[in-house]
């Protein structure tokens, strides 16, 4: 069965990322879609912090790099965060490396997730944010 929340502010938002990400454990996909400015990266501030792999001020949209890499080897979590919004072929999809992302067992956050389908070995679980009206968002969770 889908979870379905709404929060009401990014504060919330982040908040709600914090606690899910306590359920979480590597190998793991989370695949989040949604309009832009829905609140993905924002939801991906609270469960890297919340996983211990950084502050949520350090998270940041990986919109430009394509790939953020949070959590060092000696850190309890590694979380990779990925921005496929500006993929617009295969091939520049393929140019990221996300191949190297499987070898050792991580979190891996993809935005715009429905672009470019990742066939992976690891469970998923797939995320939507929907504007709610004003600075609330709809959120929904389907592994």
């Amino acid at each position: 069965m889908p979870e379905e929340l709404l929060t009401h502010s990014a504060e919330e938002t982040i908040a709600w990322g914090r606690g899910f990400a306590a359920r979480l454990k590597a190998p793991l996909m989370i695949l989040l879609s949604g309009d832009l400015g829905s609140g993905k990266t924002t939801l991906t501030k609270g469960i890297v912090s919340g996983l211990g792999a950084a502050p949520e001020e350090d998270v940041t949209s990986p919109t430009f790099t394509l790939l953020h890499v949070y959590g060092t080897e000696n850190s309890a979590q590694k979380v990779f965060h990925g921005d496929l919004y500006r993929i617009e072929k295969f091939h520049d999809f393929e140019t990221l490396g996300m191949e190297d992302l499987f070898s050792k067992p991580a979190i891996v956050i993809l935005e715009w997730s429905e672009r470019f389908p990742l066939p992976s070995p690891w469970p998923q679980i797939k995320i939507r944010l929907e504007h709610a009206g004003g600075d609330a968002r709809r959120i929904t969770v389907t592994s």
